[in-house]
């Protein structure tokens, strides 16, 4: 039985959408859990609402290493799937949940480092009792995400993202309904401030979690992917998902690093300057995480192309994704550029302050700039996802790498040695981002792509749209 429906032409947008639509909601979904939780908690002072940032991006990246390794199933599935090996899909997904537990432990163990690392980058001492306690709250919720983000990456490879859409979207309303509750202390609870905020997260992710396990465990699922012989240790399964995944696993963990060594920059500058960094990459997340959901479209639809010996409808996935990604963008665009001080606005706390009022006009001139590098974010997420999805996670890698700690560097230089202003340090982000999404495309355009073979393809494989075909010859 094929995943997608047959109506829709190889590597077309109709064919992209299916996939990546619902995963674009999901990550949506995901972005509004993010966003509102820094919202609420503005509205109790500038200092929960950066410690809140600085808190979570650590926990993201204490997880982003195992992540990235276990986000590969996505990849892996489709390209066994593409070649015709069902079987294989869910002793992927076994093999996924099995490091996503034994990734937990490592991951407590690095609580001491993370709250040595607030305070060698200089965090304030208003911020740094709140972003230490969400920190502590949300570490021990992180096999949640680990063993949700098995789940969504096995539906993901397999094409069905609907239902990754429905754990996300009651995982945000669950969010929250009960960060509004435990944050301001409504229905007979007491106010717990951003306690409360890692809480409700930490809930909101399970309630994703146990929406993902049970359209998991359907007869059809059973039946079509052999659930009931999958969940064993396979050797040659684990090889290709530690192989391939950790390239992208180190790329993330040193991406997320560096991303958070640049917001941990900011703050340490002051808490304006923090608050105005804040703001702009609350609305960053907004532009950016949604255009995650198209990058798994097309990792998925690659991988599965890729699997059934399909190079050229593997392109075609990849343009239709980039089209998406540039319409998506385009309205962004006209958000940042056009609307920045009503976006900055809603930031601001119940009782007025200084911090915002002198945080506010940077924060309009930073939001304002970073419309003009959205549409190359389309560019630098879609051809780096079709890189991943095509077994070229090294240069995906290096090239993601690379991008974020010139960044850091750059941005160390300028605000802690030079003391330039924020803005200027802004400028130069945006600027290295356009630089690097055009080497992006460029070792996309190489074509080398095309000859990595990532799985064995048999003499007869299930073709993407579900007709039996011999595989392409590249």
């Amino acid at each position: 039985m094929s995943s997608l429906p047959k109506e829709h032409p190889k590597g077309s947008i109709k064919e992209m959408a299916v996939i990546a639509l619902p995963m674009v909601v999901s990550c949506g979904c995901d972005t509004v859990m993010i966003f509102t939780d820094r919202l609420f908690l503005s509205k109790l002072g500038p200092e929960q609402m950066n410690a809140a940032m600085g808190g979570g991006l650590t926990v993201f990246m204490m997880m982003s290493f195992f992540i990235g390794i276990i986000g590969y199933a996505t990849a892996l599935v489709a390209q066994y799937l593409g070649a015709g090996r069902r079987e294989k899909c869910a002793v992927v997904l076994a093999q996924a949940l099995l490091l996503a537990l034994l990734a937990y432990v490592p991951i407590l163990f690095c609580r001491p480092l993370a709250h040595a690392l607030f305070s060698f980058m200089g965090v304030s001492s208003a911020q740094m009792t709140p972003q230490k306690l969400y920190f502590d709250i949300l570490l021990l919720g992180t096999i949640i995400s680990l063993e949700r983000v098995c789940l969504a990456s096995f539906f993901s490879g397999i094409g069905r993202t609907g239902i990754v859409m429905t754990a996300s979207c009651t995982a945000m309303f669950i969010n929250l309904v009960l960060n509004y509750i435990l944050i301001y202390g409504k229905c007979g609870f007491p106010a717990l401030g951003i306690a409360g905020s890692a809480y409700g997260t930490i809930l909101g992710g399970l309630s994703g979690l146990l929406v993902l396990a049970g359209g998991l465990f359907t007869k059809k699922n059973i039946v079509e992917f052999g659930l009931k012989t999958a969940f064993r240790f396979d050797r040659d399964v684990m090889s290709r998902l530690l192989r391939f995944g950790t390239p992208t696993g180190l790329e993330m963990f040193l991406n997320i690093m560096a991303f958070n060594a640049m917001v941990l920059i900011f703050h340490s500058r002051g808490l304006v300057t923090a608050t105005a960094a804040t703001i702009v990459l609350n609305w960053d997340l907004v532009s950016f995480v949604p255009l995650i959901g198209i990058e798994v479209g097309v990792i998925s639809l690659v991988g599965r192309y890729m699997g059934a010996g399909d190079p050229d409808n593997a392109h075609r996935a990849t343009m239709a994704g980039f089209k998406i990604g540039l319409m998506y963008s385009a309205v962004i665009l006209v958000l940042f550029f056009c609307f920045p001080a009503y976006l900055v606005k809603i930031f601001q706390p119940a009782a007025s302050g200084e911090v915002f009022a002198a945080a506010a006009p940077l924060a309009i001139d930073m939001v304002r700039l970073a419309s003009i590098y959205v549409l190359v974010e389309a560019m630098f997420v879609v051809f780096i996802g079709a890189l991943r999805g095509a077994g070229d996670t090294f240069w995906a890698m290096a090239i993601s790498v690379s991008l974020h700690w010139i960044m850091v560097g750059i941005l160390f230089v300028l605000l802690r040695v030079m003391g330039v202003s924020p803005l200027v340090g802004w400028s130069a982000v945006v600027f290295l981002f356009f630089v690097f999404s055009f080497i992006a495309f460029f070792r996309y355009h190489s074509g080398k792509w095309r000859k990595i073979k990532v799985v064995d393809c048999p003499s007869t494989v299930i073709s993407p749209d579900g007709l039996n075909e011999p595989p392409a010859l590249s």
